[in-house]
């Protein structure tokens, strides 16, 4: 769970290093999660760009066009819609956002529960479960660089992404948890200026209303927790999920497996 110091992108990790139930570890630099690029300085950018072969964007077409992701020389842009234009709390354009706050802003249990459906969605959903499947098969070609994948905020539809890669490489359950749940750290002042601007754009606001926003724009582990008991109804085990659910093979696995892990090696510019 290595974080790469950014000046404007403070939910972008490198999965290098993260250990696997056999004692292997992920390879560094070639498979990194973020949030939205397109708020990132010229210096932020300019190293992406270094870095990355392949930026995978799970948003919708609204997401993209209120901040399209920045263009990078000889960087690959690849877009894979997760969920439909309009999700309250996950899809982050201005009318969802609006949305949401319609909806779900005075109601904190039936904000939960909804992300806790549009969790189990995403493993439910035949265009999620299509969106995944395509992820998946782009990093089994290779990169010379890094790919990497993200949303708005980088905790949901690049989340589950998370989830889905280190499930293929073996890592524990617990460790995949933390590193979902350690995009709260990161992301902490947008969440805190989301609730500000619902309070200041309504002129009023009381504990029950930020419980309900920092609940659809926290990770919680009551979502992840809702994915994986999705995925254990309709599937049985996780490895199920990726063969039937998601049509891949066991010859996939052993692939993703031979491309990314090794034993590994100090990053010198994570925390």
């Amino acid at each position: 769970m290595r974080r790469i110091i950014f000046e404007k992108l403070n939910n972008t990790r490198d999965l290098g290093g993260i250990e696997t139930k056999d004692g292997s570890a992920i390879v560094r630099g070639k498979l990194i999660r973020s949030g939205r690029l397109g708020i990132g300085s010229e210096e932020d950018i300019e190293r992406i760009g270094k870095m990355v072969s392949a930026v995978v964007d799970f948003r919708s077409d609204n997401e993209r066009t209120e901040t399209p992701d920045p263009e990078m020389p000889g960087v690959e842009n690849i877009h894979i819609p997760i969920i439909d234009d309009l999700a309250a709390g996950v899809s982050r354009d201005q009318k969802s956002d609006r949305e949401a706050f319609m909806m779900l802003a005075n109601d904190p249990e039936g904000s939960m529960q909804y992300m806790c459906r549009t969790y189990e969605g995403f493993v439910t959903s035949d265009s999620a479960r299509r969106g995944y499947r395509q992820f998946v098969d782009l990093l089994l070609e290779g990169r010379d660089n890094a790919v990497l994948w993200h949303c708005t905020a980088g905790k949901d539809r690049a989340g589950f992404a998370t989830v889905i890669v280190l499930e293929m490489l073996g890592v524990d359950r617990e460790t995949i948890i933390q590193n979902y749940l350690r995009t709260n750290d990161l992301i902490e002042d947008d969440i805190n200026g989301m609730v500000g601007m619902f309070f200041k754009v309504t002129g009023s606001g009381d504990q029950n209303t930020e419980r309900a926003l920092r609940y659809m724009f926290s990770a919680r582990r009551e979502y992840i927790d809702a994915a994986y008991a999705s995925i254990e109804r309709n599937y049985g085990s996780f490895r199920e999920f990726l063969i039937d659910g998601l049509g891949l093979t066991e010859e996939d696995i052993s692939k993703m497996r031979e491309m990314y892990l090794e034993h590994g090696t100090p990053c010198s510019n994570c925390e």
